[in-house]
């Protein structure tokens, strides 16, 4: 039943895409702003899943990664796990709250990288993104048992550190911050495990930005304590993101570094609450953000963004968006960064 529900979600979205778009509308100026623009209908694609990546949108080099099991992996933030390893390889990046900074929810689909992390613990939240993706396999260093198992009750396989290939520590961190992973090693223990191996639903119907969008250039969220800020990079065609007052890096195994980047940006602002053990279970609370719902939305690409809606009725759909004026909004192609933003943090942006 369950891979018929994506199959019937997939379906849609392709449906919805090849349907005539009515003319959106979008918030120009900052997240106060009143003033609405008429904008022209967007493109969207209509060949999914088959030569375009689901997750993505973006062409794929072999159409039979797309019909694979997605693998997530949670990635640390902390300060002193910068600059973190293989996160800019992901297809996507989902950036949540935890203790006071932020993680990285880091998807593989068509692509894998051999040196990824540090990987750190999951949470409720991840569970109740994670349940969308059709029986997917989640990686994290740890979890306490009732977190595990609100994870597991989502139709979530998770793999903890193992060794091997699959996981090891690194000498030039200290722990916790220091457990890395290999992608293809940790499919390869999915397999060996009997994980099921069903892929995907697409995340949304994929399209163009509009050419009448509101130009962006700088974008500042509130994470708690902590500020993000992503700034268009017109050359480059992407986002560049800072955090903790410097520019965000990533480091390769062999010293390569580069700054943390993405060519669409997608912000959904969610509330944040307790999570704490369900059923007499035995444990902690942990912060975790309310995934299901409606809340305000931004689309950043192009150096443009558009405003609205996102609305996600059950842990099984994904996040939908709407303009101003309720119209469906497509998502340009390109690996996303994701953000899941407090609402009682916010978000701000400058033309």
């Amino acid at each position: 039943m369950r891979s018929l529900t994506r199959s019937v979600v997939a379906l849609c979205l392709i449906l919805a895409a090849c349907s005539p778009a009515a003319e959106p509308t979008t918030t120009s100026s900052t997240t106060t702003s009143t003033t609405s623009t008429t904008l022209p209908p967007t493109t969207t694609t209509s060949t999914l899943p088959g030569d375009l990546s689901p997750i993505n949108g973006l062409p794929l080099a072999d159409p039979a990664l797309a019909q694979r099991r997605l693998l997530a992996v949670k990635i640390d933030n902390h300060p002193r796990a910068t600059p973190q390893s293989g996160v800019e390889q992901a297809d996507a990046v989902i950036e949540v709250m935890v203790e006071g900074i932020t993680r990285f929810l880091t998807l593989w689909l068509e692509s894998d990288s051999e040196y990824l992390g540090p990987m750190r613990s999951g949470r409720p939240t991840d569970g109740s993104l994670l349940a969308y993706f059709n029986q997917p396999v989640f990686a994290r260093s740890g979890a306490q048992d009732w977190v595990h198992n609100y994870v597991a009750a989502r139709d979530v396989n998770q793999i903890g550190e193992i060794g091997g290939d699959a996981t090891f520590r690194i000498s030039s961190k200290s722990a916790p911050h220091n457990l890395y992973v290999d992608t293809i090693a940790l499919r390869e223990v999915a397999d060996t495990r009997g994980y099921p191996d069903e892929a995907p639903a697409p995340l949304w119907a994929f399209g163009d930005m509009p050419a009448t969008a509101s130009p962006a250039s700088h974008v500042r969220m509130v994470f708690g304590g902590n500020v993000v800020e992503w700034d268009w990079d017109e050359t480059e065609g992407v986002w560049l993101r800072t955090a903790y007052g410097s520019d965000s890096m990533w480091v390769t195994r062999d010293g390569e570094t580069g700054r943390f980047s993405t060519p669409v940006l997608v912000a959904l602002y969610v509330e944040q609450y307790t999570a704490v053990p369900e059923g007499g279970q035995a444990g902690t609370a942990v912060p975790a953000s309310r995934t299901v719902g409606t809340g305000k939305a931004f689309v950043f690409a192009d150096g443009k963004v558009i405003e609205g809606t996102w609305d996600r009725p059950d842990e099984t759909s994904w996040f939908s968006i709407e303009d101003s004026s309720g119209n469906p909004v497509a998502i340009p192609a390109g690996r996303p960064w994701i953000s899941l933003v407090p609402d009682n943090g916010g978000l701000t942006y400058e033309p």
